[in-house]
């Protein structure tokens, strides 16, 4: 077995590689890497009577900080460096299900050297966890868990990763999607209840209805699905969400990279070259799979890109597709209930330069009554910050576009585009805090900021929620809804945190006044809310713990305070690996949280491949821990 280095190149390294972005902008006067921390902090200070009125966070003062109380029912823990999982003193960890544990009694046990089989890989738990929801059915807990994407050389050991026959790809297929399982504990250990009625797996092959303004277009009709209203697969489901009626929201994110062309002389759209699809797949899926060939199936990649709806009470339902979320790289989605009981769901498109957006439903969300189309009918909009603490969220109307409603779902990015958005540094998680009208959202990172345009040709200078160019650290930011409502049109803003590293710097990019180096992080990434209203921030970053991210260790785990900006680590993850997913029990006494692609030994000690894996951690006294 040859030694894995986790993990390959990540999706954004991936896409620049085989479609690179424009050349160099000209962006003259950008000088942020010039700017003074302390100065940089004035100029946000300055933004106006917009940013009066937020609250703690960037502006928040360290000795207002040390003034406060700490809700933290823990000590801030170091950084680690090591393969192995680290929580606070008095928590415990535990693994619940790792990359091939079976699902169902028929399934073969994972094999650390080979890994799993292909029916066998259909039948358990799938590659590389990501965004999860627990749900709690007629008193059984009920785990729904994305498996983003497959790392070929952990699947493929046998041929060092390379793709070779159709039954490689169906391994693939097989090793991506979604689980939906349950869980128990005895005695304090939570496993995988075996043959459960609720368990299932959803994988590349899994029929999909499409709902929404793009059903039925003539750009989702395909020689097997004529009347474009059925789709196979849900693909690279990164981020998730969870409706108020109980249903799963799976986000289909890097769909592009599973799109080639066998014809090398094949002339891809402009709309192709703004989502990214081109004449090399990532998996190969398309020298085995016609329908991954985009010169024989060209409509196909219309097809992915959207938000899936899963009922995990119901393992025979068929999950749908809802187009009239958008179709763009979904990260998650995070719901809210407006005043008036209409859906709110918000978005962020995970690439550099692209947007952050909302849809907001035609109909109210009546308890118990019809939800089967309440996602398919509303208004979608794209985020407008301005730099004087303010926002406007932009009707992505055909009006407003010269785009109909159908091709505003299906060419989401181009509606954006076109009016005038902001272009933002890698939307990831949003959250929406369960006790105060605010939400948030993590911009991981953006490397392009003030350097190249987006994918689209859209400049992205600049600008108040994303001031540092060439940004390697990622930042948070925060909107306050215009009296309270998450369906208002208006917003102020602020920015909650900028990740830096502060023992290498002394300007903009050593972070705001709540990073120091005792909690520095970059690449803020997962985030979801506690039933208290803090916030758990997850990162997916650079951990070599060299050169700009010296003393950052690997990635991790922090909770922050909204009301005092205090931020600190709770948990470190093992080299290689992301921290990802977060949810809770019913009874808030365990916290599950996803590992993806670790290093090896993870989690299994030498001679074995490394798993992601969904771990429990709980409170050595067994107290309520979110």
């Amino acid at each position: 077995m040859k030694d894995i280095e986790q993990p390959e190149l990540s999706w954004d390294e991936w896409d620049e590689l085989k479609d690179p972005r424009p050349e160099e902008n000209d962006f003259d006067g950008v000088v942020a890497s010039a700017m003074t921390r302390r100065g940089f902090m004035g100029r946000i200070l300055a933004v106006g009577s917009g940013a009066a009125v937020m609250g703690a966070g960037l502006m928040n003062s360290t000795a207002a900080r040390a003034q406060s109380s700490s809700r933290f029912a823990f000590n801030p823990i170091p950084i680690a460096t090591d393969f192995t999982i680290h929580v606070p003193e008095g928590y415990s960890w535990a693994p619940v299900a790792k990359w091939g544990d079976p699902l169902f009694s028929d399934a073969p046990a994972f094999d650390p050297v080979t890994g799993v089989t292909v029916d066998g890989q259909a039948r358990a738990f799938g590659e590389n966890t990501d965004g999860m929801e627990l749900f709690n059915v007629n008193g059984h807990e009920i785990i729904a868990v994305n498996h983003e994407y497959a790392n070929t050389s952990q699947n493929l050991p046998q041929t060092d990763g390379d793709v070779t026959s159709a039954e490689d790809v169906a391994l693939l297929q097989n090793a991506q999607g979604v689980a939906v399982f349950e869980v128990a504990e005895t005695d304090g250990v939570w496993d995988i209840v075996i043959d459960s009625p609720y368990n299932r797996r959803i994988t590349h092959t899994t029929p999909m209805a499409i709902q929404g303004p793009a059903a039925g277009h003539d750009l989702l009709q395909t020689e097997a699905d004529p009347e474009g209203v059925l789709a196979l697969g849900t693909l690279n489901n990164c981020g998730a969400g969870k409706t108020p009626w109980g249903t799963y929201l799976t986000c289909e994110e890097n769909f592009n990279g599973y799109f080639g062309s066998t014809d090398e002389a094949f002339e891809r759209s402009d709309a192709f070259a703004r989502y990214g699809i081109g004449l090399e797949g990532r998996y190969a899926y398309e020298k085995f799979d016609a329908r991954f060939d985009v010169s024989v199936n060209p409509n196909e990649p219309n097809r992915f890109g959207y938000i899936v709806e899963i009922d995990p009470a119901d393992p025979t339902s068929t999950p749908v597709k809802r187009t009239a979320l958008g179709r763009f790289k979904h990260e998650n989605a995070a719901t809210a209930v407006a005043p008036d009981g209409r859906i709110v769901v918000y978005m962020g498109d995970d690439e550099r330069g692209e947007y952050l957006y909302k849809f907001v439903s035609r109909d109210v969300y009546v308890p118990g009554g019809d939800t089967s189309t309440l996602l398919d009918h509303g208004q979608l909009y794209a985020a407008k910050f301005t730099d004087d603490g303010r926002g406007e969220w932009l009707g992505l109307t055909p009006e407003a576009t010269g785009m109909d409603v159908a091709e505003i779902a299906i060419h989401t990015r181009l509606a954006a585009s076109a009016v005038g958005a902001t272009t933002m540094d890698r939307p990831e998680w949003v959250a929406v805090n369960p006790v105060a009208a605010e939400a948030y959202c993590a911009l991981t990172n953006n490397r392009n900021r003030a350097v190249k345009p987006n994918a689209g040709g859209d400049d992205t200078p600049v600008n108040g929620p994303n001031p540092r160019a060439e940004n390697n650290y990622g930042q948070i930011v925060r909107w306050y809804p215009e009296n309270d409502d998450h369906a208002a049109v208006d917003f102020v803003w602020d920015l909650y945190v900028m990740a830096g590293n502060p023992s290498v710097h002394d300007d903009a990019y050593a972070g705001s006044d709540n990073v120091n180096v005792g909690n520095m992080f970059n690449s803020p990434d997962g985030m979801m809310f506690d039933s208290t209203g803090l916030l758990w921030i997850q990162t997916d970053g650079d951990d070599s713990n060299k050169d700009g991210f010296a003393g950052m260790g690997n990635n991790q785990m922090l909770v922050g305070d909204p009301v005092t900006g205090e931020i600190e680590r709770f948990m470190t993850g093992p080299n290689g690996s992301e921290v990802t997913g977060i949810t809770w029990s019913s009874d808030r006494r365990t916290a599950f949280v996803g590992i993806q692609h670790p290093s090896a030994p993870f989690p299994d000690g030498e001679g074995s491949l490394a798993r992601s894996t969904i771990v429990a951690i709980k409170r050595d006294d067994n107290a309520v821990i979110g």
